[in-house]
Protein backbone atom coordinates (compact mmCIF):
# COMPACT_ATOMS: atom_id res chain seq x y z
CA UNK A 1 0.00 0.00 0.00
CA UNK A 2 1.36 3.44 -0.92
CA UNK A 3 1.37 6.22 1.64
CA UNK A 4 -0.58 9.09 0.06
CA UNK A 5 1.94 11.61 1.44
CA UNK A 6 4.64 10.04 -0.74
CA UNK A 7 2.90 11.27 -3.89
CA UNK A 8 2.05 14.84 -2.90
CA UNK A 9 3.93 17.65 -4.67
CA UNK A 10 5.67 20.39 -2.74
CA UNK A 11 3.69 23.60 -2.38
CA UNK A 12 4.19 27.24 -1.40
CA UNK A 13 2.25 28.22 1.69
CA UNK A 14 1.66 31.33 3.72
CA UNK A 15 1.98 30.61 7.43
CA UNK A 16 -1.44 30.63 9.06
CA UNK A 17 0.16 32.32 12.08
CA UNK A 18 2.14 35.21 10.60
CA UNK A 19 1.79 35.11 6.81
CA UNK A 20 5.45 34.25 6.06
CA UNK A 21 5.78 32.23 2.86
CA UNK A 22 7.53 28.86 2.98
CA UNK A 23 7.66 25.57 1.10
CA UNK A 24 5.91 22.44 2.30
CA UNK A 25 7.22 19.16 0.87
CA UNK A 26 5.30 16.25 2.43
CA UNK A 27 6.74 13.72 -0.03
CA UNK A 28 10.37 14.65 0.46
CA UNK A 29 12.70 16.30 2.92
CA UNK A 30 10.85 19.06 4.72
CA UNK A 31 12.10 21.32 7.50
CA UNK A 32 9.21 20.29 9.77
CA UNK A 33 10.28 16.63 9.73
CA UNK A 34 13.41 17.70 11.62
CA UNK A 35 11.44 19.40 14.40
CA UNK A 36 11.26 17.60 17.72
CA UNK A 37 7.74 18.86 18.41
CA UNK A 38 4.88 18.48 15.95
CA UNK A 39 1.45 20.02 16.38
CA UNK A 40 -1.71 18.38 15.08
CA UNK A 41 -3.13 19.79 11.88
CA UNK A 42 -5.70 22.47 12.69
CA UNK A 43 -9.39 21.64 12.37
CA UNK A 44 -10.43 25.27 11.89
CA UNK A 45 -9.42 25.46 8.23
CA UNK A 46 -5.93 26.78 8.99
CA UNK A 47 -2.84 25.38 7.37
CA UNK A 48 0.76 24.71 8.34
CA UNK A 49 2.89 27.08 10.38
CA UNK A 50 6.34 28.42 9.49
CA UNK A 51 9.31 27.27 11.58
CA UNK A 52 9.22 30.29 13.89
CA UNK A 53 5.48 30.01 14.61
CA UNK A 54 5.69 26.23 15.09
CA UNK A 55 8.50 26.67 17.62
CA UNK A 56 6.57 29.41 19.43
CA UNK A 57 3.41 27.26 19.62
CA UNK A 58 5.50 24.29 20.83
CA UNK A 59 7.04 26.45 23.56
CA UNK A 60 3.61 27.72 24.61
CA UNK A 61 2.20 24.17 24.68
CA UNK A 62 5.14 22.92 26.76
CA UNK A 63 4.73 25.81 29.22
CA UNK A 64 0.99 25.17 29.52
CA UNK A 65 1.58 21.45 30.12
CA UNK A 66 4.05 22.17 32.93
CA UNK A 67 1.67 24.41 34.89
Amino acid sequence: MTNRLETLPSRRLACSGCGTEFTCNPSGPCWCAEETYLLPMPFDGGDCLCADCLRLKAKQAAEAAST
